[in-house]
């Protein structure tokens, strides 16, 4: 008979019996323990280890427990998708709402949802380094930054082609860089972050910008290097605007006005209310950042639409402004027609979802005619000195870039295309002889057949703009074998190297005042997770 247990104060007893004064059964697993001074601290520690794991696994999840888990991962999503602080679920606000959302649910601790968010990553990185080892071969972005606090990371995004011909990103990490930012340095850290991935081998092209320790350092890593052409315009369209002091003068005084505008209540509502009479849509004043010309091409073409209102409105305010004069005005329209198509082309070459590296060639050749064509509406002589500095600049740039033979052998390869963006013919043919032996690298069966497959490609009509190259690779895979090969390697080459900034300005969403203390490990997550999920 088992001896009298006068009182069980704990639930640990569910799993236990009580053999003698002094002595245990576990119900589990029949091990007898001793039991002293009625401690139940043995029996805890003997269950949490060998049987609380079995238990949870055995035991189907009640409603309850599958509704806490749900919202517990809703939570963490909340958290990464809009970057917030782990700390939110410590805040009294946030606890508020949910408990009025429901009063049932408890919110998990810092200290878990940074936990599941390890283990988030964690399948995350697994999942998404399957996908990039499928790829025959990625492209890949670089850029740095410096947070609030003036730690300085490094980025790294890669770019391929799917099984199912869609064209994929992913940031690979974003790295703590405390070291000098040499071209050696830089090339250990991005090597390192290529065999993390195991695709070192894998890597056709990197794109950076124009800075010369990124170039140097892909240098180092002895892999084709592309110039980020948002930048490449960027610097194009500012050094041509610089040298035109009536475009410096009207550029100022239009930051002036915008700023009034924006700074000032009274001005805002001023400027509503004349919109609002002219029968205008109710637009605001477009600041300008500095180091991005489309950002001061949005800010001049705003002020130019809405100069009626905004001339009327600072005639009945109280301020010091002068506005800009008719001749002023006519200068600023000429040259927003010649800068239209550059803004028009970093837009389009920006895009990070469809095949863009083939486009930086034809779109150099679109600018120049653009540039030609919109030649003969230019009366001013500083629109006209405008597009003679773009001319040259762009000239000079579509050189240089017909000799990178990622951009060449993108361009080619895209049926949209093929030599339509090249200059002349004589170019065409050297291009096509590159890709002939491209084709005839990569293969194993006969040069001969290569170039007749070069030839086949070559006879065939382009497709129209709008179509989709992967597609028309998809389907063709089998008639141009050796060519489609080389089209999933170099087709996922990006024109910039945008994508690594748009992960900056998730970081600065996520590095903000109030956390510029955040782990870089833990940044390196936030930023992988709210990317890749």
């Amino acid at each position: 008979m088992e001896p009298e247990r006068k009182r069980k104060v704990s639930a640990v007893w569910d799993h236990f019996d009580l053999l003698t004064a002094n002595k245990v059964k576990c119900r589990i697993c029949s091990a007898e323990l001793s039991f002293t001074n009625k401690s139940t601290s043995s029996m805890l520690r003997h269950y949490r280890v060998k049987h609380e794991n079995e238990e949870e696994a055995n035991t189907p999840r009640t409603n309850t427990e599958s509704r806490k888990i749900a919202l517990d991962q809703a939570v963490l999503n909340f958290i990464i998708k809009d970057c917030q602080p782990l700390s939110i679920v410590e805040s009294e606000g946030f606890r508020g709402l949910i408990q009025a959302l429901d009063p049932s649910y408890v919110l998990p601790t810092r200290k878990t949802v940074k936990e599941m968010m390890a283990k988030k990553h964690a399948e995350e990185l697994e999942r998404v380094k399957r996908e990039v080892q499928q790829a025959v071969a990625v492209s890949i972005t670089a850029d740095m930054w410096t947070s609030l606090n003036m730690e300085a990371y490094l980025a790294l995004t890669c770019h391929y082609i799917s099984d199912n011909m869609q064209l994929c990103t992913s940031v690979l990490g974003v790295k703590h860089f405390p070291q000098s930012h040499t071209a050696d340095n830089l090339a250990q850290v991005k090597r390192g972050m290529m065999n993390d991935w195991a695709i070192t081998n894998k890597v056709r092209c990197l794109v950076t910008d124009a800075a010369p320790n990124m170039i140097a350092a892909t240098r180092t890593l002895q892999i084709r290097h592309s110039i980020c052409i948002a930048h490449k315009l960027n610097l194009i369209v500012k050094k041509s605007c610089d040298q035109i002091p009536e475009l410096s003068s009207i550029r100022h005084k239009s930051w002036q006005i915008v700023s009034f505008f924006r700074s000032s209540t009274t001005a805002k509502e001023k400027l509503a209310q004349m919109q609002q009479q002219m029968g205008q849509p109710t637009l605001k004043l477009v600041n300008e950042v500095p180091t991005r010309w489309n950002s001061t091409y949005q800010m001049l073409s705003r002020l130019h639409d809405e100069k009626e209102a905004v001339w009327v409105s600072l005639a009945s305010l109280q301020t010091d402004l002068t506005p800009l004069t008719a001749d002023e005005f006519n200068i600023l329209r000429e040259a927003l027609l010649v800068l239209a198509p550059f803004h028009q082309a970093t837009v389009e070459l920006s895009e990070e979802r469809r095949v863009s590296g083939s486009k930086v060639i034809p779109m150099m050749k679109m600018l120049n005619c653009a540039l030609e064509r919109n030649s003969l509406h230019l009366h001013t002589q500083a629109a006209t000195h405008l597009h003679d500095q773009l001319r040259r600049r762009v000239t000079d740039t579509a050189s240089n870039l017909e000799s990178l033979s990622v951009l060449t052998l993108s361009t080619l390869l895209d049926p949209r295309f093929k030599t339509l963006g090249f200059r002349s013919s004589s170019k065409c043919n050297h291009l096509w002889q590159q890709l002939d032996q491209e084709v005839g690298r990569q293969t194993t069966n006969a040069t001969a057949d290569s170039i007749i497959e070069v030839q086949r490609y070559l006879a065939e009509g382009n497709i129209s703009r709008q179509e989709d190259p992967l597609t028309y690779w998809g389907n063709r895979k089998t008639s141009y074998p050796h060519l489609f090969h080389l089209a999933l390697q170099f087709l996922c080459t990006p024109a910039s190297s945008v994508p690594c900034e748009r992960v900056f300005s998730k970081a600065g969403e996520i590095v903000s005042k109030k956390r510029n203390r955040l782990n870089a490990n833990t940044l390196d997550k936030l930023i992988f997770l709210n990317k890749n999920l």
